[in-house]
């Protein structure tokens, strides 16, 4: 016991004062809590990046319906279908073609700036292009880039793989004639509507514009519409005025072929004109379409009228003559020849001389009445009713006045567009009948319903008459040089000086020449309009039976074969016993 006793303060010293809790850490264990650390602000980052991921697809989600939503409200306009046109024989005018479309949903662009340095190394002004910035940066579901890009354009761009930048394809017009008939057939805009020409008519007046509008119109199937024109007749109208442009220096030209039975245009061209599948090019002021949009004064054509209106009031007689020895006065106002013959001239010569001063006589014979009266039943007071769009209205003098009679009796003092002189001059030579003018095909039958007579039939004889006579070789007439042997040729010249700050310019015209053909039965007239020609020669006259009378030739020359009239050569000079 006492061994044990003295043994126990001596083992107690021994032992440490105090016991620890646990043992020390290791340090492989702190390694590993500091791993676990790590991994678990990984798995917080990634979750959040997750997150952020799994919220940008619900947000190009909503993206991709508002691009729907854009389209099926029609807020983005995308080209549609327009029915072909043909001429009447069946050659296509007028074409849809398919073409891509460069567009952008701006939600799933993830970086702009790339996306327009990419853009940019296919398109290059895109880079400088604010407006490309502004709607990529923008919150829209959809938004047009580029309308119609090249098929190259197209490979390069799809190659970058931009997400967000997509293509759309739409149907552009396609016009395989060019130039060629652009002011009838008009022009679209970018969304394929249009904006010109017969283009708009079919637009607006045939209701396609409708259709579109409430969602009605296919892809494909709508019927092609069939037009007046003959694309043969077309390319000679255009193909001489260019040549006569050339010959003569003229700054403008204007060629017209009708139907005189039917009132069809079978073409139609005005120089300068323009390429529609370039609608700008239409805006440009020298490019307007002079046919029917631009009034012009006629000059001495009108004695065309004046001599159908004063023959029909039965009043005035092939057989009366008119004293044409000295100008007319009225006030400071004189009216004189340009060719004077100095001596009485009867209705014929009055016709075929051109005489200003034997028309006036005769217009006054009748009276300032009946000349506005036949004016009105013949068009010449309002605008033409045809599919066309461009169609500008007559300027006439509105308070009646012995001068205004005068001056209107050979073609000044009143100014109509062409068509309407086209229109008119039908009428004078097909029987006395006003057909409107149409540029889509029209029956006989069709034609008769909406004729009207202006004219008794034994007038419209008499004018036949004069119109041959006046392309007579050898009667002295002033359209002989548009005489083609073999058609009977006949019609009437215009020379008429230009106003320039209200008076009349000496050495600037507007010359023209109406005729039909062949005269025994006429069937088509060809009107030709040449703005301010110039002498074919350095000493010369510039008149309008020296250059627009030839033009007419050369075009009735070449159509005539085309649409079936025949030559003869069994006729002699007209006579009034054969009239």
């Amino acid at each position: 016991m006492s061994d044990v006793a003295d043994k126990t303060p001596e083992s107690s010293a021994e032992l440490p004062a105090a016991m620890p809790t646990r043992p020390p850490e290791a340090p492989a264990d702190r390694d590993f809590a500091d791993s676990r650390r790590r991994i678990v602000v990984a798995g917080l980052v990634f979750a959040s990046v997750y997150a952020a991921v799994g919220l940008r697809l619900v947000d190009l989600g909503n993206a991709s319906d508002d691009h729907s939503a854009a389209l099926a409200s029609g807020s983005t306009q995308v080209s549609t279908a327009r029915p072909d046109l043909l001429d009447r024989n069946g050659e296509v005018l007028a074409t849809d073609v398919k073409s891509a479309s460069l567009f952008a949903e701006p939600k799933r662009i993830l970086d702009v700036d790339e996306a327009i340095e990419a853009l940019a190394t296919v398109i290059p002004e895109m880079r400088t292009d604010e407006s490309i910035r502004r709607k990529l940066s923008s919150k829209a579901g959809f938004v047009w880039l580029k309308r119609e890009v090249s098929k190259q354009q197209r490979q390069k761009i799809f190659r970058l793989g931009i997400p967000g930048i997509g293509f759309m394809e739409e149907n552009r017009r396609f016009y395989p004639g060019g130039p060629l008939a652009g002011h009838v057939l008009g022009t679209v805009n970018v969304d394929n509507q249009g904006i010109s020409g017969l283009e708009k008519f079919v637009d607006h007046d045939m209701g396609l514009a409708d259709l579109r509008a409430t969602g009605l119109v296919a892809d494909r199937g709508l019927k092609a519409r069939r037009l007046s024109l003959d694309l043969r007749v077309q390319h000679v109208v255009r193909d001489e005025l260019v040549d006569a442009v050339r010959r003569y220096h003229a700054v403008a030209a204007i060629g017209i072929v009708l139907d005189v039975r039917t009132g069809e245009v079978l073409g139609m061209s005005s120089l300068p004109d323009f390429d529609p599948n370039h609608p700008e090019q239409a805006l440009e002021k020298q490019n307007m379409n002079r046919a029917t949009a631009g009034v012009f004064e006629m000059g001495s054509v009108f004695k065309t009228f004046n001599s159908a209106f004063t023959l029909d009031s039965g009043k005035v007689h092939l057989t009366d003559s008119y004293d044409a020895t000295s100008s007319l006065h009225f006030g400071s106002q004189k009216i004189s020849d340009f060719h004077a013959k100095g001596r009485v001239l009867t209705v014929p010569e009055i016709f075929i001389y051109s005489s200003n001063i034997g028309s006036a006589r005769m217009a006054l014979r009748v009276g300032a009445e009946a000349q506005r009266a036949f004016f009105d039943r013949i068009g010449f007071h309002g605008k033409l009713e045809t599919e066309l769009p461009e169609v500008a209205a007559p300027l006439y003098p509105k308070r009646l006045s012995e001068i205004s009679t005068a001056t209107q009796a050979f073609g000044h003092g009143i100014s109509v567009t062409p068509m309407h002189t086209a229109v008119g001059g039908a009428a004078v030579i097909n029987g006395g009948l006003f057909i409107p003018p149409t540029f889509f095909k029209r029956t006989r039958e069709e034609a008769e319903k909406v004729a009207v007579r202006i004219l008794r039939s034994e007038t419209s004889d008499k004018m036949r008459y004069l119109f041959r006579l006046n392309n007579t070789p050898g009667s002295g007439g002033s359209g002989s040089k548009a005489d083609v042997p073999g058609y009977l040729v006949g019609g009437k010249t215009g020379t008429a000086e230009k106003l320039e700050n209200g008076h009349y310019s000496g050495n600037k015209r507007f010359n023209s020449y109406l005729a039909a053909f062949p005269m025994d039965d006429p069937q088509y007239l060809v009107l030709v309009v040449l703005d301010e020609p110039k002498a074919e020669k350095e000493v010369g006259a510039a008149t309008a039976g020296l250059n627009a009378a030839p033009t007419v030739g050369a075009i009735i020359r070449r159509i005539a074969p085309m649409l079936g009239v025949m030559p003869r050569y069994d006729q002699g000079k007209p006579s009034v016993a054969s009239n």
